[in-house]
């Protein structure tokens, strides 16, 4: 399984200047594992559409599944979000990013993302899919 941040999908969407090294690197993952993303990122990626019938008919396009975050990833996210904090971070509540860095850190997977900041610095043990 390869764990798929919503800056690379919403780059093939919006046609972003990143949108040919993503489609590329969506497209040739997608033919050696399995591609994934979980609610938060499908709620990331939600919000130029009006049904959510289209949203996955365009996920399934690109070969992306949904799934599930397991309980112990949404714990490992709080324990992120308390380091940052704790860093001198100053937003108060987790963010997006330490869900989908704990999930892909869970199921030991790659990430495929172009944002590597919070996930080098919070889940040092995810192996990470970046320009």
């Amino acid at each position: 399984m390869i764990f798929v941040d919503s800056n690379i999908i919403l780059d093939v969407w919006t046609r972003s200047e990143w949108s040919d090294w993503s489609l590329g690197k969506l497209r040739n993952l997608s033919s050696i594992d399995r591609l994934i993303i979980d609610p938060i990122v499908y709620a990331e990626v939600s919000v130029s559409f009006t049904l959510p019938a289209k949203l996955d008919m365009e996920l399934d396009l690109l070969e992306v599944e949904v799934q599930a975050l397991p309980r112990y990833a949404a714990f490992l996210a709080a324990k992120a979000f308390l380091l940052y904090r704790r860093g001198g971070g100053t937003k108060s509540s987790v963010l997006p990013d330490f869900f989908i860095g704990a999930h892909a850190a869970v199921l030991a997977c790659p990430l495929l993302t172009r944002d590597t900041r919070r996930y080098v610095t919070y889940f040092p043990s995810v192996s990470l899919i970046a320009p």
